[in-house]
């Protein structure tokens, strides 16, 4: 495989590295392990990765995976790191919505808040048994971001959706697998090779009628996710003032069961 780029992000290294192999199919890579915790330089990583890779006719599909044990943890709430607005993420994030290759998540460990966003925005995802989706906004105190509001139910349906969305619940690989949350399993060993597998395949279709496809498919789901995230961020804004959102934050941090009061 050939190294496509990096997307620096100072002097903890990179965020997001790609390569493009010899197969037409590309690898985007998390690089901020164990967790991947969620960050504006992660996600726009994965927006410049695959707007540049959407003109690259050496790239058919593409690959996302993370490095560590987690796909991706979630927001770190104890992080003193670069700060960012909700409305900058969100604008990467529908910049993702609006590339055009087809992409292949690995889901390993957690995909968690923001980070089941990053796993939903891909076309289809190989999970682990290992894996952990998990939409706990609701156990935060908080409302739903990156999209969720449509990707989630688009996937598992209305009522699995407000099933997952209200009760924060965590849902393992087999599970996901179960209702549409992923769409194939794989072993930790065999995750990638899967993923990659998958991949190739859609890489060896015809990719003008590939990209036709899709977009049919897909239909207006760009314009929803923006529409979504604008609303999710106008209720993201209420609700981090409220008590039951410090405490939410506090008890995951001390990791017990947090004892809300409707204020």
């Amino acid at each position: 495989m050939t190294e496509r780029g990096v997307k620096e992000t100072g002097e903890d290294g990179p965020a997001v590295a790609v390569t493009v192999g010899e197969d037409f199919v590309a690898t985007i890579e998390l690089c901020r392990p164990p967790n991947n915790f969620f960050s504006l330089d992660l996600i726009a990583g994965i927006a410049d990765a695959l707007t540049e890779l959407d003109d690259d006719p050496r790239c058919r599909a593409a690959v996302l995976r993370a490095q560590g044990k987690h796909f991706c943890a979630g927001a770190d709430f104890s992080s003193s790191g670069r700060p960012f607005t909700t409305e900058e993420l969100y604008a990467a994030a529908v910049r993702i919505f609006r590339t055009h290759t087809p992409v292949v998540a690995a889901v390993q460990g957690a995909a968690i808040g923001g980070g089941l966003g990053v796993a939903l925005s891909a076309d289809f995802r190989v999970a682990a048994p290992e894996a952990r989706f998990s939409a706990n906004f609701a156990r935060l105190g908080f409302h739903q971001g990156f999209g969720l509001s449509v990707t989630l139910p688009r996937l598992v349906g209305e009522q699995r959706a407000a099933d997952l969305l209200m009760t924060g619940r965590r849902v393992k690989g087999e599970e996901a697998v179960e209702i549409g949350l992923a769409d194939r399993l794989a072993s930790l060993d065999q995750l990638e090779t899967e993923a990659h597998a998958w991949a190739r395949e859609i890489a060896i279709s015809a990719p003008l009628a590939v990209r036709s496809i899709r977009q049919t498919l897909r239909g207006d789901l760009a314009d929803q996710v923006e529409a979504a995230t604008a609303h999710e961020a106008s209720e993201q804004a209420r609700l981090r003032e409220t008590d039951d959102f410090v405490e939410g934050t506090r008890a995951m941090a001390e990791r017990r069961e947090p004892e809300f009061k409707g204020e």
